[in-house]
């Protein structure tokens, strides 16, 4: 399983199970919800790839997506990693299956 936790005040926790694939953005059918102004209604995709890896992929999103402060448009996390969108910042954590 893997785990995004945002940085700062406002902390969330977003858990992806393998094999699965989940939306962020700010859209009510995203799946995980980020309610900030630069973030897009449905800004990018993680997956829980079945060989463990977690991979990011923006869905065109009018501010970009960054890992580690580089803009991608896709790109696969390892723990420790850092994912933003917009001014939201999210760790990635490899949790226990």
């Amino acid at each position: 399983m893997w785990i995004l936790r945002t940085l700062g005040d406002d902390e969330q926790t977003f858990r992806l199970l393998p094999n699965s694939v989940k939306t962020i953005g700010r859209a009510t059918g995203a799946d995980f919800i980020v309610n900030e102004s630069l973030v897009s209604r449905v800004h990018c995709r993680v997956e829980a790839l079945a060989g463990g890896e977690l991979e990011v992929r923006d869905l065109d999103s009018t501010n970009g997506t960054f890992v580690n402060g580089a803009r991608v448009t896709t790109a696969r996390l390892a723990t420790g990693d850092r994912l933003r969108v917009g001014r939201v910042e999210l760790i990635a954590l490899r949790g226990a299956d």
